[in-house]
């Protein structure tokens, strides 16, 4: 069962099984367990909306660093990018909550973050008990079938809202929008980049860059190809640091900085899996990474990954 909720709308969708045409599907960040749902996507009402559950067992107890032992990688990474030359590698951890005896109430932790993240791709789903649940802000790319416009962004450098942006987190935007351009130039016409801008996001805010060109339809998944993974969710050279990741983080981030394919009768949405969180009977493993730089401090991208966590973790509704 899949719950779903694009973003800037108000209206929720399933999948309803009538076909094996995929509809959505969830691509892990490399290898691994893809989620795919067949059919036609229906919308649903509020109260028809089912509670899912949560599978029963964590089989492969999945673990989450400490602060401490946080702080020591992150600086493993800062000199790995530095002796590297890098603009930035993408380091991410795992928070574990438990829910010490209480029940989660999947549906309703779903409806709470369709309330406060307006503008994200919210979902929910179980299926073959494997379960999951986010809210992500981030648009990997959207194609207009009729127009053959393609739109995506640049999403990357993460604040509180009352702070000022530094050179750090601009030095961490622009490879992800340098990225992206170099590959629209090679595939697209009438290429328009906007001006970038802060984007809120809950009690965070990006640096965001937004692009809109004409591709063929043909060139399409070939585009996705090349974006993913973007630096914003990996680093460049992209092979380098996806092997620096699995070496530092050393656990599988499993559907976490993949990607969400929805294909409706007008458009093609690809969304990147951020803002998330595995979901099992007993507790929650949310996923959150951050940008690691030559000039990143360790206690900041800390505290980055403690806010991203909370996105999802502080609205997980039990009953």
């Amino acid at each position: 069962m899949l719950y779903f909720r694009l973003p800037d709308q108000t209206e929720i969708f399933t999948v309803k099984a009538v076909d094996n045409t995929a509809a959505v599907t969830f691509y892990p960040f490399t290898d691994g367990y893809t989620a795919m749902f067949s059919g036609e996507i229906v919308p649903v009402a509020v109260d028809d909306l089912i509670n899912l559950q949560p599978e029963t067992s964590d089989d492969n107890r999945q673990t989450s660093i400490s602060k401490e032992q946080y702080l020591a990688t992150v600086r493993k990474v800062i000199d790995f990018v530095r002796n590297e030359h890098l603009p930035k590698l993408v380091f991410a951890r795992r928070k574990i909550i438990d829910f010490e005896g209480r029940e989660l109430s999947v549906v309703d932790s779903f409806l709470q973050l369709c309330n406060d993240y307006p503008g994200a791709f919210v979902y929910c789903f179980e299926q073959k008990g494997v379960s999951w649940i986010g809210a992500t802000p981030e648009l990997l790319g959207s194609f207009h079938k009729s127009t053959r416009t393609f739109t995506t962004m640049s999403l990357a450098g993460t604040l509180p809202q009352d702070e000022e942006w530094t050179q750090k987190e601009i030095d961490e935007q622009q490879p992800v929008t340098d990225y992206i351009r170099n590959i629209l130039e090679a595939h697209a016409t009438e290429i328009s980049v906007s001006e970038t801008y802060s984007q809120p996001s809950g009690s965070i805010k990006h640096l965001r860059t937004d692009f809109s060109a004409k591709i063929s339809p043909d060139d399409l998944e070939e585009i996705i190809k090349e974006l993913h993974p973007t630096p914003a969710v990996c680093g460049i050279p992209k092979k380098l640091c996806k092997d620096a990741i699995s070496e530092f983080e050393g656990q599988s981030r499993e559907l976490y900085a993949g990607y969400i394919r929805v294909e409706t009768r007008e458009n093609i949405y690809f969304f990147v899996n951020l803002r998330c969180a595995r979901l099992f009977r007993d507790k929650a493993v949310l996923f959150a990474g951050g940008g690691i730089t030559a000039a990143s401090d360790p206690e900041k991208e800390w505290r980055e990954t403690e806010l991203k966590s909370d996105a999802v973790g502080r609205r997980l509704i039990f009953s």
